[in-house]
């Protein structure tokens, strides 16, 4: 049987075995509801509320700043619109072209409320210029969102400078830190909202948290029981919370030593892919998150790529992320101008704490030839 390799970990990641380990018990033994005053629920309630001190401790902050959700998507809207609705004065917001959609989407959501959004540029690494963030903050803005690392292309934005700026100006700085938390250090004093997912550091999926730094009023956008301290009602999900925090401290004891092999991966994909002719590098180069590098080749659909490495038994994903009629391709490749025959033939290569030398050199054994097969086939020729 053919093995199958999995080089897709941006889109989510299997579960650890530690983590798995740690859930257990609260699926059917430890099974109470957080909120009962028995014994079963207050079992629970210690297990989450250790969890909310183990992540507190692990970004040096206060337990009360955080709060559980059901994943980054709810943990983005909540943070932006939350706010906004806390703030009903305030309406402009600052975010950068490159955001994911779960910050991008609330952000148009708001504008059909009335809201005045201004949308950052980005250099051709996709890079938001601190001093952008500080020429477009008003009397009026209410909050800057720009992510810590982005998921497409992996490029490190300056969080700590647009943190400095927002500080200065009496801003909030909300970031979306799904691909960068566990993989690099995060400079929690410049930040006062920051959004995490457990399935993406080999966690549970369904299970996140919103980092809120105290003094900031947010309004919930869910009303039911008052869950976390009136936050975010809902019965707690329990496993996950404790997955989530298995998790953390997972990716945080071994962070140094996984991220200097998967940038060891990184520029050796770099270098190898690089030769292929008619291949572009997307993203910093160095200034990049450690697992992720994106490649655009000109004369072939993403897709098609992706289908055909699944032929061979290796996962990944396009940078083109079509999901209209149009073919539109990522919003993130339009953003550093990427040209769009080559936007649309996008590969992005995602690593993680299980991939294995012999991963890389499969990919690299077999991707050169796919991407000739499937020149050979297409219409467009490299140069046209």
């Amino acid at each position: 049987m053919k093995r199958k390799i999995y080089l897709d970990n941006s889109a989510t990641t299997p579960v650890a075995p530690e983590v798995l380990e740690a859930m257990m018990p609260y699926f059917a033994g430890a099974y109470g509801n957080a909120s009962s005053l028995h014994s079963f629920g207050q079992e629970a309630r210690r297990a989450i509320e250790e969890a909310r001190a183990q992540i507190a401790e692990i970004l040096g902050v206060d337990p009360k700043e955080i709060f559980f959700t059901s994943g980054a998507t709810e943990a983005d809207n909540l943070a932006i619109k939350g706010l906004a609705l806390a703030d009903p004065r305030r309406r402009h917001i600052i975010t950068s072209q490159i955001e994911h959609h779960a910050v991008l989407h609330p952000c148009m959501w708001l504008e059909k409320q009335g809201y005045e959004i201004t949308y950052l540029e980005v250099d051709q690494f996709g890079r938001v210029d601190p001093e952008a963030v500080r020429a477009a903050i008003r009397d009026d803005t209410l909050l800057v969102s720009v992510m810590a690392g982005n998921n497409e292309i992996g490029t490190l934005e300056p969080i700590e400078e647009i943190g400095r700026i927002c500080r200065e100006e009496g801003i909030p700085l909300h970031t979306d830190a799904v691909q960068a938390f566990g993989k690099v250090r995060l400079p929690m004093e410049a930040i006062d909202l920051l959004s995490v997912s457990a399935h993406k550091l080999n966690g549970p999926k369904g299970v996140g948290f919103l980092y809120v730094r105290k003094g900031l009023k947010l309004i919930p956008l869910l009303h039911g029981g008052g869950h976390e301290r009136g936050l975010r009602s809902g019965t707690e999900n329990t496993p996950g919370i404790v997955g989530l925090a298995a998790a953390a401290r997972l990716a945080f004891s071994e962070m140094d030593e996984v991220a200097a092999r998967l940038r060891d991966y990184r520029v050796r994909l770099i270098e190898e892919i690089g030769k292929i002719p008619g291949t572009r590098l997307n993203g910093h180069p160095t200034d990049s998150l450690p697992h992720i590098v994106n490649f655009s080749f000109a004369g072939i659909e993403g897709e098609s790529l992706v289908m055909r490495l699944d032929e061979h038994g290796i996962a990944a994903s396009t940078g083109s992320a079509c999901s209209s009629p149009n073919l539109e391709p990522s919003h993130v490749l339009k953003a550093i101008k990427v040209p769009l025959a080559m936007a649309h033939g996008s590969l992005r290569i995602s690593t993680g704490r299980s991939t294995k030398p012999e991963d890389i050199d499969a990919l690299l054994s077999i991707l050169p030839g796919v991407v000739e097969d499937l020149r050979a086939i297409s219409p467009f020729k490299v140069g046209e």
